[in-house]
């Protein structure tokens, strides 16, 4: 589901541009703390040593574009940005189950995923995200190629409707999303009849909670936060 005049790649990025361009994408989807500050031009460094491809190309020009920009200047558009009401939310199940009781089964059904896959959960964390926090499942993909690749694609919907709210919106954070998706074989069309549906009528609307279901995932092995980029550097953090 892309938009007339869009670029869209004809072979998918190898394995190794694929991991590290999720990882990346992943780190700058997260808000722009001074930690993801230090490691941009590790961050640009790394992308601009893959081989081109329209998915690397897009990752490295947000990448270059923040840390050209003043720290809090992107922290606020960060804030600006990423906003649920307006359709604009790094939470990959309220696209497709919005705020109900629905969604939190599916977020019990991806720490089971996740853990089947060896990755820890870390309950303590002040700052813990829900499980299904875009930045966590982008670090997932990028250590679990096959079953992160299969997770996204079945959030595909989601995420091109994610990359149209943000293109809509003008913001540069579209890029990482036309980078995110260029790293995926093209939509189904069954991905596109369900982007269309959820386009129509909304997320779902209920009020409940959803502190039950959990932080977010960090790696058991080789420790929660330190991803294995590949190529000669490390990049460490991961989503918060």
């Amino acid at each position: 589901m892309r938009r007339s005049g869009d670029a869209s790649p004809t072979a998918l990025p190898g394995p190794r541009e694929t991991a590290a361009v999720r990882q990346a994408a992943g780190l700058l989807l997260d808000y722009p703390d001074s930690a993801l500050r230090g490691r941009l031009p590790l961050i640009v460094e790394a992308l601009a040593g893959l081989a081109p491809h329209a998915s690397r190309d897009a990752a490295l020009e947000f990448a270059s574009h923040a840390a050209a920009t003043p720290d809090r200047e992107l922290a606020e558009h960060y804030v600006a940005v990423f906003d649920q009401q307006n359709r604009r939310c790094l939470h990959l199940t309220w696209w497709t189950d919005g705020d109900t009781r629905r969604r939190g089964m599916a977020l019990v059904r991806l720490k089971e995923r996740y853990r089947a896959a060896g990755w820890s959960f870390d309950g303590t964390a002040d700052t813990a995200e829900l499980p299904d926090f875009l930045p966590a499942v982008l670090e997932f993909a990028a250590r679990e190629p096959r079953d992160g690749t299969a997770l996204l694609a079945e959030h595909r919907p989601g995420l091109e409707l994610l990359r149209i709210a943000l293109t809509d919106a003008g913001t540069p954070y579209a890029r990482l999303l036309d980078a995110v998706c260029a790293t995926l074989p093209g939509p189904t069309p069954a991905d596109e009849a369900q982007a269309r549906a959820l386009a129509l009528r909304g997320p779902g609307r209920e009020d409940v909670g959803l502190e039950p279901y959990g932080p977010m995932p960090g790696p058991a092995a080789p420790g929660r936060g330190v991803v294995d980029l590949p190529f000669p550097t490390t990049v460490a953090g991961g989503p918060r």
